[in-house]
C-alpha cells in the first residue's frame, strides 16, 4: 500500500479516491485527533485555520474537512481563499493549534492538495503525518455529540492581518514609492492580498492574471508561465515583474529588460542585503543541489557561506531550522525568510527584492547580474531503474571520470525523479560545450546500464 502523504502533503486529481469529499472528511477526523485532541489539555477544544486556492473543487473539499474537524470537536476558522504562507501565519497569529491548506500550488486547475500545519504555522514531520495516516485508515475517530461538536467561524479580518504582517517586515518600513512593478497572480491565492501589499507598500501596480474563475489557476501565468509578465514589464517600462504561483509560495521576477530572474538570482540579492543588515545568521544561506555553481563562488568571495540540501524546501526548512539560519530555498521561487515566516512566501520575497531595488537605488538587472552562472545542462532520461542509480558500477565510474575532469570547475548530479521511472543527469562546467558533451556521456550510460527490462 503506497503512503498517503507525498512530499508536500496529499495531493490528486479532484474528486479521485484521493481527494474526494469523503477522503478529506475522514483524513480531517484523523487530524482532528492527531493534531488536535493528542495535543491540547483535556477538556480544552481545538481550534484550527482552513484556507484555499482559487480552484473550483477547493470549495467542496473545505466543506468536507470543515464538516470533518467540526463534527469531530474542533472550532474551525475559516479564512477563504488566501495563500498558503498567509494560512501559515494565521495560525500562529491565532495561536491555534494547527491548520489546514487546500491547494495544489503549480499543477493544473484539476488537481487539489490538503496540507496540515502544525503549532506555530509549521510543516509536519514524517512521522506526525505517518500517525495521521494511520488513523485515517483505521478510522478511529471521534464522535461528540451536543453542545461538544465544534463551531465553524468565517475569519473575516484575515486577510488584513496577512497584509498587515507583510508590510511590517519591510526594512524600516522601507517605501516602494516610485516604484513601477508588474504583479502577475497566476489568477490563483494571492490575487486579493499580493497587489494590496505592494500597493500599500508604496509602488505603482499592474496586475495581471488576478481574475480567477474556479478553472484558470497557472493556466499560461504565474511563475511557471513568465512570458506574458516579461512581455508586460517591457511594455510598460516597469522597473520589476514579480510572478507568484497558484498558492503563491513561489516568486519568481522580471527585471527591467524583461529578463527573468529565478529563484538563484533572488536568493543571492536577499542574502547580501542580511547580511549587511546583520540579520543573516552565520553569514550562511541554505539552497539545495541545485543551486548554480557560479552562485555559491560568488558569494564565497562576499563572505556568504552556503549549505547544500537534497532537492525539496522540506530539506531546506529541516536545515535552517537545526541551525537557526535564518534565509534559504530553491531556484523554482520557493525562498524561505525564516525570521518572518515558516515556510516559502512569495509575497514577501517579492516586497524584500522590490525593497532592495528601492534601497539601493540599483535596478534589478543591475543588482542581478553581480555573479556568472556556471553553464550547466539537465538531460532527463526515462524508461530506467532510478532506484539502482547510487549501486551501478558502471554508472558510477562514468561519474567519477567526469568529476575528475572537470575538478573544482564543475559539478554532476544525478536525481531520480519522485514520481518517474526518470533520472535526471545534471552537469555543470566551464563551457557549454564541455557540460553538453559530458551530460549527454553520462546520460548514454544511464540509459543502457539502468533500462528496465521489459517482458516480451
Amino acid at each position: 500500500m503506497s503512503r498517503l502523504f507525498g512530499t508536500d502533503g496529499v495531493r490528486a486529481r479532484a474528486n479521485s479516491e484521493q481527494m474526494s469529499a469523503r477522503s478529506s472528511l475522514e483524513l480531517a477526523q484523523a487530524a482532528a485527533v492527531v493534531l488536535g485532541f493528542d495535543q491540547v489539555p483535556g477538556g480544552e477544544r481545538p481550534k484550527a485555520v482552513i484556507a484555499h486556492d482559487s480552484r473550483v473543487s477547493g470549495e467542496f473539499i473545505g466543506a468536507a474537512i470543515m464538516a470533518g474537524l467540526a463534527s469531530s470537536g474542533v472550532d474551525v476558522y475559516d479564512a477563504g481563499m488566501l495563500p498558503t504562507p498567509a494560512a501559515a501565519y494565521l495560525v500562529a497569529d491565532l495561536e491555534a493549534d494547527f491548520g489546514v491548506m487546500i491547494s495544489a500550488s503549480h499543477n493544473p486547475f484539476y488537481d487539489n492538495g490538503i496540507k496540515f500545519l502544525a503549532r506555530g504555522g509549521k510543516k509536519l514531520p514524517d512521522a506526525v503525518e505517518d500517525r495521521i495516516e494511520t488513523l485515517f485508515r483505521s478510522q478511529d475517530f471521534r464522535f461528540p455529540d451536543g453542545g461538544q461538536v465544534g463551531k465553524i467561524s468565517r475569519f473575516s479580518d484575515a486577510e488584513d492581518r496577512y497584509v498587515t504582517h507583510l508590510l511590517s517586515t519591510l526594512p524600516g518600513r522601507l517605501s516602494l514609492d516610485g516604484l513601477n512593478i508588474v504583479v502577475d497572480c497566476a489568477n490563483g491565492a494571492a490575487s486579493g492580498c499580493s497587489p494590496d501589499a505592494f500597493r500599500i507598500a508604496g509602488a505603482r501596480v499592474h496586475v495581471v492574471a488576478a481574475e480567477p474563475n474556479g478553472t484558470n489557476i497557472n493556466d499560461g501565468v504565474g511563475s511557471t508561465h513568465l512570458e506574458g509578465l516579461q512581455a508586460k514589464v517591457k511594455e510598460l517600462g516597469a522597473d520589476l515583474g514579480i510572478a507568484h504561483d497558484g498558492d503563491a509560495d513561489r516568486c519568481l521576477a522580471v527585471d527591467e529588460r524583461g529578463e527573468v530572474v529565478d529563484g538563484d538570482t533572488i536568493m543571492s540579492v536577499l542574502a547580501l542585503a542580511r547580511r549587511d543588515a546583520g540579520k543573516l545568521k552565520d553569514n550562511t544561506l541554505v539552497a539545495t543541489v541545485m543551486t548554480n555553481l557560479g552562485m555559491e563562488k560568488y558569494l564565497e568571495s562576499e563572505g556568504v557561506k552556503m549549505v547544500r540540501t537534497k532537492v525539496g524546501d522540506r530539506y531546506v526548512l529541516e536545515a535552517m531550522n537545526d541551525n537557526g539560519y535564518t534565509l534559504g530555498g530553491e531556484q523554482s521561487g520557493h525562498v524561505i525568510m525564516s525570521d518572518y515566516a515558516t515556510t516559502g512566501d512569495g509575497i514577501l520575497t517579492g516586497l524584500h527584492l522590490a525593497a532592495e531595488v528601492s534601497r539601493t537605488g540599483l535596478s534589478l538587472s543591475t543588482l542581478s547580474h553581480r555573479f556568472e552562472r556556471a553553464p550547466q545542462t539537465m538531460i532527463n532520461v526515462p524508461n530506467v531503474d532510478k532506484t539502482a542509480t547510487g549501486t551501478c558500477e558502471p554508472v558510477q565510474n562514468a561519474i567519477k571520470a567526469v568529476e575528475d575532469e572537470l575538478g573544482k570547475d564543475g559539478r554532476v548530479l544525478l536525481r531520480p525523479s519522485g514520481t518517474e521511472p526518470l533520472v535526471r543527469v545534471m552537469v555543470e562546467g566551464p563551457d557549454q560545450e564541455t557540460v553538453d558533451r559530458h551530460a549527454a556521456r553520462l546520460a548514454d550510460v544511464v540509459a543502457k546500464e539502468l533500462a528496465l527490462v521489459t517482458a516480451p
